[in-house]
């Protein structure tokens, strides 16, 4: 009984988390439509308004006057964003470079274990910062130092998964049949690993979420007028004692859109994966 109880409960919370997710993606792509003002509206008359003090406001507004719905709506939509383009490229890249490795060994292993092993062993803030010191603070640039954040993990899982299949040598003997590198990285092996990158993918995303909120709370990340759930939180720690609901209402989304696809990254490991159970 105890067993059934449990596992109608993890089913609860994975459907519960798949549809918060659902919620935020929405929000994040209708807020164009949804939002009722603009960003960059204010009305110095209405500052620091609370939730549901006014029924203009449903969430409050900031020290400038501006609706934080409106800005919530839309920092959910660029935050997600980088997360998802971020999250793609470094999957592309890393398991690019992970089959090449395999594919051709020798000194091309040698310089992808080396650029896995550099990007593993040195603190990666520091590694951001460093980045954004010569190429600037664009969302092009946090898009690419997202992807360099998670394309290791990706090159090492193809690296070892795309050995195995030249070990086993159906790879190779269909080399031997004259069939085109690529078509067969593309048609036959990729279809084998691709659960376990897909796993990976989901369970990668809460860190780029994190990632993003970290570089824009510290100042280095999303610029204005454009506004992410890091640069709310960043411009709303100074109102903490004042106005703690600028930076708790993103923090909230912030937490539960992690902690959704965390869960949500554990559900599909174990269906895509069975031996991880």
């Amino acid at each position: 009984m105890n067993t059934r109880i449990s596992a109608a409960g993890r089913s609860g919370l994975v459907t519960a988390s798949a549809l918060l997710l659902l919620v935020f993606f929405l929000a994040g792509v209708l807020a164009p439509w949804i939002a009722p003002y603009d960003i960059e509206a204010m009305d110095l008359t209405g500052r620091l308004l609370m939730p549901f003090e006014s029924s203009a406001h449903w969430l409050g507004t900031d020290e400038l006057g501006r609706d934080v719905l409106s800005r919530l709506l839309h920092s959910i939509r660029l935050s997600f964003l980088l997360a998802v383009a971020g999250t793609v490229l470094g999957a592309v890249i890393g398991t690019t470079l992970g089959f090449i490795a395999a594919r051709f060994g020798g000194l091309a292993d040698d310089a992808v274990n080396a650029g896995v092993d550099f990007t593993a062993s040195l603190p990666f803030i520091i590694l951001a910062l460093t980045i954004i010191a010569f190429l600037g603070t664009d969302v092009t640039v946090i898009i690419v130092i997202m992807a360099v954040y998670g394309w290791d993990r990706y090159a090492r899982l193809t690296r070892n998964l795309a050995r195995s299949a030249y070990t086993e040598g159906y790879a190779s003997a269909l080399e031997g049949l004259g069939i085109p590198t690529m078509r067969i990285a593309f048609r036959h092996i990729l279809p084998n690993i691709a659960s376990a990158l897909v796993v990976n993918m989901t369970l990668n995303f809460p860190g780029m979420i994190l990632l993003e909120t970290s570089l824009s709370f510290l100042g280095v990340g999303v610029q204005p007028p454009m506004s992410s759930l890091g640069t709310m939180l960043g411009f709303g720690r100074d109102y903490l004692t004042t106005a703690w609901w600028i930076a708790v209402v993103p923090g909230v989304v912030i937490v539960l859109s992690t902690l959704s696809m965390s869960i949500l990254g554990d559900y599909v490991q174990q269906k895509l994966e069975p031996a991880s159970r």
